[in-house]
């Protein structure tokens, strides 16, 4: 089973943003039809075009459903195959190196320090620890062959 090409529309033209978003989801799609996937995750991928495809008359409504079935897309590819895309990882620890090391790291230099002022430096110290276990992530994904060639953006 072969994942479906996606249809071109007369909407598209008019519609920068909207452009852009479908030519990202058109990227995806080539992208997975160089892996080999199983049947099952194939029939959903599928199902999600059938869906872009029936929004295809309104522009909101198509973009809407774009980003969403490439969100369902994504995660499913993560969660079944462990395939992410290029940066998945470093911009998932970005935040949880802010949150789960940074703002522990200001609230003790704020303590120690006797100064709650103190709290934001903790903030870029856990973004880079972020960061640098997030790059760590997206490396060894590659190195595994478990990385998509394309970037998500917004």
């Amino acid at each position: 089973m072969e994942i479906k090409a996606l249809k071109n529309s007369s909407t598209l033209a008019s519609n920068k943003k909207l452009q852009k978003t479908y030519s990202q989801f058109d990227q995806l799609l080539k992208e997975l039809r160089t892996k080999e996937l199983p049947e099952q995750v194939i029939e959903i991928i599928n199902a999600g075009i059938d869906q872009v495809h029936q929004a295809m008359e309104n522009e909101k409504v198509l973009q809407k459903q774009i980003k969403q079935t490439q969100t369902i897309i994504l995660k499913l590819l993560e969660k079944e195959l462990k395939l992410v895309t290029k940066n998945h990882y470093r911009n998932v620890w970005l935040a949880v190196g802010m949150a789960a090391f940074g703002i522990p790291m200001g609230v003790a230099f704020g303590l120690s320090f006797g100064n709650m002022a103190f709290i934001g430096t903790g903030m870029p110290i856990g973004l880079a620890i972020g960061i640098a276990i997030g790059t760590g992530m997206d490396k060894k994904a590659f190195d595994e062959g478990r990385q998509l060639d394309m970037d998500i953006i917004g």
